[in-house]
C-alpha cells in the first residue's frame, strides 16, 4: 500500500455548503440579463474558475460582451456571493467535515485546501475551520483551474508531501480529473454518476474515517 499521508480538500460542496450561495448570485445575474439559469445549468460550474463560469453563463443566455462588461458582471456576481457568504457560521460546515479534519490530525495526517475560490479564507474563517489546515492554495494562488492540477500539486508542495501519498476530495468532475493528472487518487463526493472517474465515490465526508481510506487504498 502507498501510504496516504495528506488530504487535500477542495471547499465548496465538500467541507461546507457554499454552492447554494453560488448558484443563488448567478442566478440573480441571469435574471439581470433577461434569461434563466437552473440549478442543472449550474452543474457545469462546479469546480470551475470565475471568469470561465461566466463564460459558461453566458454561453447559456446566447450572450456576448467585451472584456470590460464581463471584468464587471464578474465582480457583481462576485459582490453579491460575498454578501451571502459574510453570513456563513459553523452551522454550514457539511456533516462529517470537521471530525475527519480532527481525526486527520491526531492521525499526523497534513491536511491543505485546494479550492479555485478566491473567497476561501473568508469562508474558513467565519465557519471557523481555517485552525485545521496546514496549507490553504485558493485562487489567489493559481493561475491554472481545474481540470489542471495546478491547485492540487502546490497544495503537496507546501505539506512536503509526495502526490502519490496524497488524496484528493472533490465534488466536481473537474477536480477528479484535477486530483489525477497531479498524480493522486481521490474520494468523490457526491454522485457515483458524475464522479465515475474517483477511485471511490461517497454521500458526504460523514462516510469517511483514517481507516477507510487505509481499506479503500490497500491494495493501490
Amino acid at each position: 500500500m502507498s501510504e496516504i499521508k495528506a488530504c487535500l480538500f477542495d471547499l465548496d460542496g465538500v467541507l461546507v455548503d457554499t454552492a447554494k450561495y453560488h448558484f443563488i448570485a448567478w442566478r440573480e445575474l441571469a435574471d439581470g440579463l433577461g434569461f434563466i439559469f437552473t440549478e442543472q445549468d449550474n452543474e457545469r460550474l462546479k469546480g470551475v474558475s470565475r471568469a470561465a463560469s461566466l463564460d459558461i453563463l453566458l454561453e447559456i443566455g446566447g450572450l456576448t460582451f467585451s472584456e470590460e462588461d464581463k471584468a464587471r458582471y464578474a465582480e457583481q456576481k462576485n459582490n453579491r456571493y460575498v454578501e451571502y457568504i459574510s453570513k456563513m457560521d459553523s452551522s454550514e460546515i457539511l456533516p462529517g467535515a470537521l471530525s475527519f479534519l480532527q481525526e486527520c490530525r491526531e492521525a499526523g495526517i497534513k491536511v491543505a485546501l485546494g479550492s479555485a475560490s478566491k473567497n476561501a479564507m473568508a469562508i474558513l474563517n467565519n465557519t471557523g475551520l481555517t485552525p485545521y489546515f496546514d496549507a490553504i492554495i485558493d485562487g489567489t494562488h493559481t493561475s491554472a483551474a481545474k481540470p489542471d492540477p495546478e491547485v492540487f500539486l502546490l497544495g503537496a508542495q507546501a505539506v512536503g508531501i509526495a502526490p502519490e501519498h496524497c488524496v484528493v476530495f472533490e465534488d466536481a468532475e473537474a477536480g477528479i480529473l484535477a486530483a489525477t493528472r497531479a498524480g493522486m487518487r481521490s474520494i468523490g463526493i457526491g454522485s457515483p454518476e458524475t464522479l465515475s472517474g474517483a477511485n471511490a465515490v461517497v454521500p458526504s465526508l460523514a462516510q469517511v474515517s483514517v481507516s477507510k481510506l487505509g481499506e479503500w487504498f490497500a491494495a493501490v
